[in-house]
């Protein structure tokens, strides 16, 4: 789930950066079109990544996941990125409401303790401001409820689905609803640099979604989504290291009290394992 974390941070610094160049569309139509791609390659003709036992489970996850991918990139074009991602990340709230209900995962009083101290933390973490168009605000809290849902049914699919069979069903439903609005417009890159930056992308978010899946096997859905929330703190390094951004007290303060929360409850899971 950490190395997930640490390609999809990856994924979001370069979107930051690629420029207005690319549209939403632009953007999610390579990320899953070259999944599709990629995919293939890795897993070749050693098994179907097309039959699944849940077929309406998997068409389900597809099209929740396209839309929180389309939302937060919406997002992030209409608002502060700040104000985006906190409201993106409040997602494992989303997806510990979502578990009860669908698996009658018991939350424990600490574990609720440390959801809350992951969500103030993120915060703490980022200057937010609750300003810009109301759109990219809806967008955000869009994505954020579809993005636990879909934490939540990945978890489920893992029950009796391989890695590979999940994301393809993922990148195949993203292709088919980006392809109309590509395809009237379509955007090629127009040098090597942006050529280079939109493989970035689709590697990163291969690499991170593989990993997403595969690590939901082996904890709940929502501690995975707490786990998850450390993107933040991986994207922030990245801006200090690499975009010379300046180390406030906010990362100092929200990024221990994240690393914290999920320290705490991975130390609750092997607790209540023993």
């Amino acid at each position: 789930m950490l190395g997930s974390a640490l390609m999809f941070a990856v994924m979001d610094g370069v979107i930051k950066i690629i420029g207005p160049s690319f549209r939403v569309w632009d953007i999610a139509f390579y990320r899953f079109g070259f999944g599709i791609v990629i995919l293939c390659g890795i897993y070749g003709g050693r098994e179907s990544l097309i039959k699944g036992a849940n077929f309406r489970l998997l068409i389900l996850r597809g099209v929740l996941g396209s839309v929180a991918f389309l939302s937060i990139v919406g997002a992030i074009r209409l608002i502060p990125i700040s104000t985006a991602m906190v409201l993106f990340f409040s997602f494992p709230a989303f997806t510990a409401f979502f578990s009860p209900l669908i698996y009658r995962e018991r939350i424990t009083l600490p574990e609720i303790i440390c959801i809350a101290a992951t969500v103030l933390g993120i915060a703490f973490l980022f200057d937010f401001r609750f300003e810009g168009v109301w759109l990219g605000q809806v967008l955000a809290i869009t994505g954020a409820v579809f993005a636990g849902l879909t934490v939540t049914i990945i978890k489920k699919l893992r029950e009796n689905h391989r890695t590979g069979v999940v994301y393809m069903y993922f990148c195949i439903l993203g292709t088919c609803i980006t392809f109309p609005a590509f395809i009237a417009q379509p955007r090629l890159p127009n040098s090597w640099i942006d050529g280079a930056m939109m493989a970035i992308i689709v590697v990163a978010s291969v690499i991170g979604q593989l990993l997403m899946t595969k690590g939901l096997r082996y904890c709940k859905s929502w501690e995975g989504g707490v786990l998850m929330t450390t993107e933040l703190i991986f994207t922030s390094l990245l801006g200090i290291l690499f975009l010379q951004e300046q180390v406030t007290w906010r990362f100092w303060l929200g990024g221990p009290l994240i690393l914290g929360s999920v320290m705490a409850l991975q130390m609750s899971g092997a607790s209540n394992k023993d």
